[in-house]
């Protein structure tokens, strides 16, 4: 595959406007990125931009701290997808994983895969907040749900992804996909987390990423 398509395009800043989403859909037509991955609000507009290209739509839901209700995540998903939206990147509730509620952590993700219908859905798992039992855990529940991925790092956390990290989730995800997200800011990055099994890399310095360069953070 080539470098571009692993690459989430990525734009999540709270203080995002119309202009910088703009921006961020014409860089990812001319890299012909595998997506762009915005905030909610702007998900009608940039599938209404990208409707004449090969660049996905993809979406944050219960983002960043994953402490909705069940309820408020499937609303929120049905509304991106009726928007629009191509893929959801949902955050788990890490409370409950902190309290191995894992029967909770299953409904909820395949709550939202219903939801999202044929729509493919990565589930953020924050893995700053997790030690490596808590990542092969969370990992062999992803596994159990219909969600396509299993996400490091929402990049609003204490950190983001690292290699030793990914190669803990590829190895106990049940043969689903593993996208790193957060601090991977250049070429080199990219490629450790795709040697360690990443098969999708979100990034804000996808441009960057393209050129050889090193980047701004996540």
């Amino acid at each position: 595959m080539e470098v571009n398509k692993y690459i989430d395009h990525t734009y999540l800043k709270a203080f995002g406007t119309k202009n910088e989403i703009k921006n961020l859909i014409e860089e990812a037509k001319e890299y012909h990125f595998k997506s762009v991955c915005i905030n909610p609000v702007h998900v009608a507009y940039a599938h209404e931009q990208l409707s004449d290209s090969d660049v996905l739509v993809c979406t944050v839901i219960g983002f960043p701290l994953g402490a909705n209700t069940i309820e408020t995540k499937i609303f929120e998903t049905l509304n991106a997808v009726k928007n629009g939206a191509d893929e959801i990147d949902m955050v788990i509730n890490i409370g409950k994983l902190k309290e191995k509620d894992y029967d909770y952590i299953e409904n909820e993700i395949n709550e939202v895969c219903r939801a999202a219908g044929d729509k493919l859905v990565k589930v953020i798992v924050e893995i700053c907040y997790l030690d490596n039992e808590e990542i092969k855990k969370v990992s062999e529940v992803v596994g159990r749900t219909q969600a396509e991925f299993i996400k490091t790092s929402t990049g609003f956390g204490t950190g983001g992804a690292t290699p030793e990290a990914v190669k803990i989730m590829k190895d106990h995800v049940n043969g689903k996909e593993v996208k790193a997200a957060g601090g991977v800011r250049s070429k080199e990055d990219l490629d450790a987390m795709v040697a360690a099994g990443a098969t999708r890399i979100g990034a804000s310095s996808g441009v960057q990423i393209m050129k050889g360069l090193q980047g701004s953070d996540y």
